[in-house]
């Protein structure tokens, strides 16, 4: 990827590098590193690193999910006061590079590569040097209401043929009720299937990069929705708002196809109904084609703004290896990127929302193994992300139709991409 290299170099020459602080190890206290980041599992990690690293104390501040704390730390790193260490999914590090924001470790990185699968690798690496250290991983896979699914009497969809006829009966049964959610902003979990059905938005070529958000694959996953929508089968409305969390406790939302993480994320949400879920492979487009893509999953990334590169990197090795930090994690719900922590799941209990799931890690450890190798992203996801949601909210409320939406963000991306300085072609 030399140019997004070239323009992430000189993107990163205008940043101030003046860091956000923290003591200076010259005063004789210990260092102190902020660090930006989301989530039910990241204070306790944190927590377990400072108990074991007295001389290098860290700071976790939660400045909002994945697209947020990015939009922030672009801003931040361009006022001069990002912080250390941030968390960045996988899918916007591309554009973290380009903004400057995202340090090359490459020289704190050795022997970190063979303590992850090859495709959880190559998300944080671009021209052969390191961006940042793979912590979770987010294979899509589906978790369901198993209890009201069985008191309906409906199997668990194997297909997404399967999951259509399912979605007409869970309505069938009760008008109130829906299957699952199609959600206008939810920009990673479109894209995932769109993967699973073998869409490649951005690929590149030497300096040439070819963007195709609105290819057969992703029109396909489109039409898709858009008739369970026409025939009112799902939910279409954003997700995580005080009246979708409601539907989801009163047992209205039945499952929620997403990243492993999902079962975190819906503990906190409906705690109360902890025992009723379970978590299974995400329905397949092609009956016997068990490949996925990963939707989430985030990375540590060494910001250019630290004035302690070395024991931010540190900081960001260990949240992404240790035992303790996997433990944390998985505790959480969430599946650690590490081969190790991956490892350490099967002698681990099933996540608080479905306890009685026994074979919930070896669930997804196949899952996991089924997982798209190599995933291309952009350098402006960000731009697609906002785009993608604004087309598709508008497409929903006007009822227009959502393949156009497609057409309409990969129209921005290119002029965005073109815009910056890249060479763009489209198919």
């Amino acid at each position: 990827m030399a140019t997004l290299s070239a323009v992430a170099l000189a993107l990163t020459a205008c940043s101030s590098g003046s860091g956000s602080g923290g003591a200076d190890p010259g005063d004789g206290g210990p260092i102190t590193l902020d660090y930006w980041a989301w989530g039910t599992a990241q204070q306790p990690m944190v927590d377990a690193w400072n108990a074991a690293h007295p001389d290098i104390q860290v700071k976790r501040t939660d400045a909002g999910g994945g697209t947020d704390s990015s939009a922030k730390l672009v801003t931040a790193t361009r006022a001069g006061n990002a912080p250390d260490v941030a968390i960045v999914e996988y899918n916007t590090l591309p554009a973290m590079i380009v903004a400057g924001v995202a340090g090359d470790i490459s020289e704190h990185a050795e022997g970190l590569e063979d303590e992850f699968a090859p495709g959880v690798w190559s998300q944080v690496t671009f021209d052969g040097a390191t961006y940042g250290v793979p912590q979770d991983a987010g294979p899509q896979a589906l978790t369901y209401n198993q209890a009201k699914l069985d008191e309906l009497g409906i199997e668990v969809p194997t297909t997404w043929e399967e999951f259509a006829v399912a979605a007409e009966k869970v309505h069938e049964a009760d008008p109130d009720t829906y299957l699952t959610t199609f959600a206008p902003a939810e920009f990673g979990g479109f894209a995932g299937y769109a993967q699973q059905a073998g869409a490649e938005w951005w690929s590149v070529d030497g300096d040439t990069w070819t963007v195709d958000i609105d290819d057969a694959a992703s029109v396909a996953v489109a039409d898709y929705w858009q008739d369970l929508i026409d025939r009112d089968l799902v939910l279409a409305e954003p997700m995580l708002t005080p009246e979708w969390n409601a539907k989801v406790n009163q047992g209205e939302v039945l499952s929620w196809p997403a990243g492993l993480w999902a079962a975190g994320v819906l503990y906190g949400v409906a705690e109360e109904s902890a025992g009723d879920w379970a978590m299974a492979p995400l329905p397949q487009w092609e009956e016997g084609d068990p490949a996925v893509g990963f939707q989430g999953g985030s990375a540590v990334v060494v910001t250019t703004s630290t004035e302690h590169p070395e024991a931010a990197a540190e900081f960001a090795r260990w949240m992404g290896t240790a035992d303790e930090a996997s433990a944390a994690q998985i505790e959480q719900g969430q599946y650690p990127a590490s081969l190790a922590g991956q490892e350490l799941t099967l002698a681990s209990d099933p996540p608080l929302l479905m306890p009685q799931q026994e074979d919930y890690w070896e669930t997804a450890a196949e899952i996991t193994r089924a997982t798209i190798p190599e995933i291309s992203w952009g350098p402006n996801v960000n731009v697609a992300s906002s785009a993608f949601q604004d087309a598709m909210s508008t497409a929903v409320t006007n009822g227009t139709p959502l393949r156009d939406a497609l057409t309409e963000t990969e129209a921005e991306v290119v002029d965005d991409m073109e815009t910056t300085g890249f060479e763009v072609t489209q198919k």
